[in-house]
């Protein structure tokens, strides 16, 4: 993938109070998130440099803010995908999770006009981000009583509401920004706005095993008397893991829509990036790989991102053997958090759609909505004009 370029004529510099906005390399990208400040910050996958390789029909820039960016004195970074509107020279933008930014800032224009100055200037007709703080979060045992028809997460009290996020909601409303999906989401935000959270730092693999549900723990037994091996694959068994993934979307009525190429090029950019940033894990019985998940790890945090499994020998829960030997994995490299990644808001078990946060609440962890994504136009009528029009192209897809 191609780094967009600042056009001919326009400066690469954004300046606002006295904070600058510089393109920046790669490697001074990933040597700011390894710094203790950067860290601090939580990257996910989704703002790692390695990603803009990984999507096809996107152009790409890599930014640093702060004092001093071109010396390395930087204060946040974001990686932007940029998508041509067609038949015109204008951009959407599009910030998955980020920018990697310090949202506790009051100041939060010391660091967001540069951003929205310098899309401004590259062409971009409106911008999407995804702020990281956390807004609402309920515990699986608050939750696991209180499932009914009709009912969703929503209706629930929640264990905690985040200051932060709900202080960041209102800076941004007061600053024009859209929450894609409004407050509930639906059809709006192209990442998961809730996502289910397995905490491990100060926990040990007892605590683990004990925070499983009986449920669980009887399968994860079942598996390991069945004899049901777990093995850490490479990108020779990503076609068997796509297959299986082919059998996953029809058996439960979803459809990511992605091709094997796709899986093999995430695969090959995330771990060209850091050896062993993405694995494979592949469950057997008799031989016969019956599930295989991936699993992403960027500093203290690990994910599960994608699932498969056969419709055969269910009952030896290949799954449950999985998600157990990655639960313990993250734990070991020092992960503080394990990402399951998305969970339906629904809490009516008579939906299709329950099952999947059923399964998940058994492990014990927590259900948490972000902020979301968040969407605006960029200054002018004509992006303005722009901006409906990509709106509409969006919901005739």
């Amino acid at each position: 993938m191609s780094a967009l370029l600042v056009p001919p004529g326009r400066s690469s510099k954004a300046h606002h109070q006295g904070f600058a906005l510089r393109p920046i390399t790669a490697e001074t990208y990933r040597a700011f998130l390894a710094t203790p400040g950067g860290a601090a910050l939580g990257a996910g996958f989704l703002q790692c440099p390695s990603w803009a390789e990984v999507k096809e029909g996107w152009r790409a820039q890599l930014l640093g803010w702060g004092p001093d960016p071109e010396a390395g004195e930087l204060t946040g970074v974001a990686l932007v995908l940029l998508r041509q509107f067609p038949g015109t020279r204008k951009y959407f933008a599009y910030l998955p999770k980020g920018p990697v930014a310090d949202w506790s800032d009051p100041d939060v224009d010391g660091w967001l006009g540069p951003l929205l100055d310098h899309l401004r200037g590259a062409g971009a007709f409106a911008v999407r981000i995804g702020p990281s703080p956390a807004y609402r979060r309920w515990d699986a045992t608050l939750l696991k009583p209180l499932t009914g028809p009709g009912r969703r997460l929503g209706d629930v009290l929640a264990s905690e509401v985040d200051p932060l996020g709900t202080a960041v909601a209102e800076r941004l409303r007061a600053r024009g920004w859209r929450r894609c999906g409004g407050d509930t989401g639906q059809d709006g935000d192209a990442q998961p706005r809730h996502v289910f959270h397995v905490p491990l730092a100060g926990r040990t693999r007892e605590d683990l095993w004990s925070g499983l549900n009986q449920e669980w723990r009887r399968n994860v037994r079942r598996a390991q008397k069945e004899g049901v091996e777990v093995t850490v694959g490479s990108a020779a068994e990503l076609p068997e893991f796509y297959r299986l993934l082919g059998i996953t979307e029809r058996r439960d009525g979803f459809r990511l829509g992605r091709s094997l190429a796709y899986y093999e090029r995430q695969y090959a950019a995330l771990n060209a990036e850091e050896p062993g940033r993405m694995k494979l894990y592949l469950a057997r019985h008799r031989g016969e790989i019956l599930a295989a998940h991936t699993m992403i790890t960027v500093g203290r945090r690990a994910w599960y991102q994608t699932g498969a499994s056969a419709d055969h020998r269910r009952e030896v829960r290949p799954s449950n053997a999985l998600q157990w030997r990655m639960l313990q994995d993250a734990l070991a490299l020092g992960a503080d958090v394990y990402d399951m990644r998305g969970v339906p808001s629904t809490l009516d078990p008579e939906e299709r759609a329950y099952r999947l946060l059923r399964w998940k609440l058994g492990t014990g962890g927590r259900v948490v909505e972000t902020l979301g994504e968040w969407e605006q136009p960029l200054s002018g009528s004509a992006n303005h004009t722009l901006y409906r029009a990509f709106q509409a192209y969006l919901n005739r897809r």
